[in-house]
């Protein structure tokens, strides 16, 4: 999964990709220019709609998949069979 800073920056290459500023993106949606700024950082705490509002207006949309199961790595291995 997506972590928020990864979605986050994913929406400003597709904002930069449309040429939009953050002023530009805020008057297409009238959505706050601090709201798009704190989605782009990672810090969107807000509700949906926006979120979906924004992805519309830079081309992009949510998708949701079945969660991934996430394997140990080589340490976490190792300390699972460690003899103390």
């Amino acid at each position: 999964m997506a972590t928020r800073e990864e979605i986050g920056k994913r929406i400003q290459q597709a904002r930069k990709a449309k040429n939009y500023t953050q002023k530009k993106l805020s008057e297409l949606t009238r959505i706050n220019k601090t709201t798009i700024s704190e989605m782009e950082n990672g810090w969107f705490t807000g509700s949906f709609d926006i979120f979906e509002r924004i992805l519309d207006e830079v081309g992009l949309q949510f998708e949701i998949a079945p969660k991934k199961h996430k394997l140990p790595d080589w340490d976490e291995i190792e300390e699972m069979f460690r003899d103390d």
